[in-house]
């Protein structure tokens, strides 16, 4: 296949740079990312090793586009999900537990781009800046709902608040849109412990370190998103509970 062609074809979509990262992307399921190279991805491609260099110089630049790319995805399927929910008159707890079930059935449907942004590092391998605008829609969303429950008198205070001065970096209370003041001065701390927890939460699932203990893991969840959301006081409705 020669990838210069492609740029030719009526549909637009298809670029070289495309059908290059889908080909990778067939590597990262076979091979995982540490095996990802250009050479497999000419090999298996049948594509001129010169066509494909000219879009991706070297393998850390293709790299850097499947996380982008996987970052995007992920936050585009939470994105979507939240504006659902809210458009239909969702509390904030039941649009965290809406994105979140978004974020976890993109997990599951893409195990192997899941791998690549939140699995083992790549050896040799440093994400650069231009990751950060998409590996920040993710967080973007959660801060999102939290900040809008907030506005809405949805949070509970917190029992107990985080002692001392801030622990977070300037930037991650202006993702929020600044401090909130008190007793929600620490939320955004809170937040981070939710969105931590739940990619964690992730983890187990998606590498099944929970199917030999959990009878119901989709239950199991949004229970632990439930849980989570309590301690940033935000309600999150589960099926079968009243009250």
């Amino acid at each position: 296949m020669d990838v210069s062609a492609i740029s030719s074809t009526e549909d637009d979509d298809i670029t070289p740079a495309a059908v290059i990262k889908d080909i990778a992307r067939q590597q990262l399921v076979k091979r995982g990312a540490a095996g990802l190279s250009l050479d497999a991805v000419v090999r298996d491609g049948g594509l001129p090793a010169a066509d494909v260099e000219a879009v991706f110089p070297h393998r850390d630049d293709l790299l850097t586009a499947l996380v982008i790319d996987a970052y995007d995805a992920s936050g585009a399927a939470m994105e979507q999900a939240d504006r659902a929910a809210a458009e239909g008159g969702a509390s904030g707890g039941a649009r965290l537990l809406a994105v979140t079930r978004a974020l976890r059935r993109w997990s599951f449907e893409n195990p192997a781009e899941f791998t690549l942004i939140y699995g083992s590092p790549v050896p040799g391998y440093d994400a650069p800046q231009d990751t950060v605008p998409a590996a920040s829609r993710t967080p973007a969303v959660l801060a999102g709902i939290v900040r809008s429950a907030l506005e809405a008198g949805e949070l509970t205070p917190p029992r107990r608040s985080v002692p001392g001065p801030p622990l977070l970096l300037p930037e991650a209370v202006q993702l929020f849109g600044g401090a909130p003041g008190a007793p929600f001065e620490d939320v955004v701390e809170r937040g981070m412990v939710l969105w931590s927890g739940l990619i964690g939460l992730l983890v187990f699932q998606v590498f099944s370190r929970t199917h030999d203990s959990v009878r119901d893991e989709a239950a199991f969840f949004d229970y632990a998103v439930a849980v989570s959301a309590e301690s940033i006081g935000l309600v999150v409705p589960l099926a079968g509970q009243t009250g």
